[in-house]
């Protein structure tokens, strides 16, 4: 073991490892509920940010979140972290399935030969209403008038295709 090794971590250190744990206690914060429910947080933690909210003044909310720096030593952070990648794996597969729904309802309203395939990939798709949305939606475009029946395309698609 050499002198480094038994050396305790600098004050530098210190500091940058509690305005990381800060900044992690500012994004489980900054979470949604019922997101937040999805953490391994202590009782002690979800306390600390729940009385985030409570504070109004700056100085005093600077001084929670050292708190909440603090509290964070004493979690698992690991655990913590890996419940944060599922959420953003999740939402990354959401946009990823909004983004296949929004080229749907362009391929359909760009391309008359695009209708067949998606009736054959979604039969229970109630073909009328999608015609007249999707002839509503190209009249809108041409006329340069707001895409409300491009909208309700869109929900029609992701309707039948279920998410």
């Amino acid at each position: 073991m050499t002198f480094e090794d038994a050396a305790p971590p600098s004050k530098t250190q210190l500091k940058k490892e509690m305005q990381e744990l800060q900044a992690l206690g500012e994004r489980i914060i900054a979470l949604d509920p019922a997101v937040r429910a999805r953490l391994p947080l202590s009782d002690e933690m979800i306390a600390a940010v729940e009385e985030t909210g409570r504070i109004r003044s700056h100085e005093g909310r600077r001084r929670h979140m050292q708190y909440v720096g603090k509290v964070m030593r004493k979690e698992d952070r690991e655990a913590i972290r890996a419940a944060f990648e599922a959420i953003d794996q999740e939402q990354v597969q959401r946009n990823a399935a909004f983004h296949r729904l929004e080229q749907w309802r362009d391929r359909l309203i760009d391309d008359d030969t695009a209708l067949e395939p998606f009736i054959e990939a979604h039969p229970s798709v109630d073909r009328q209403a999608l015609r007249q949305l999707i002839r509503n939606a190209r009249a809108e475009r041409q006329r340069g008038k707001p895409p409300a029946s491009a909208r309700k395309l869109f929900q029609l698609i992701r309707d039948t295709v279920g998410l």
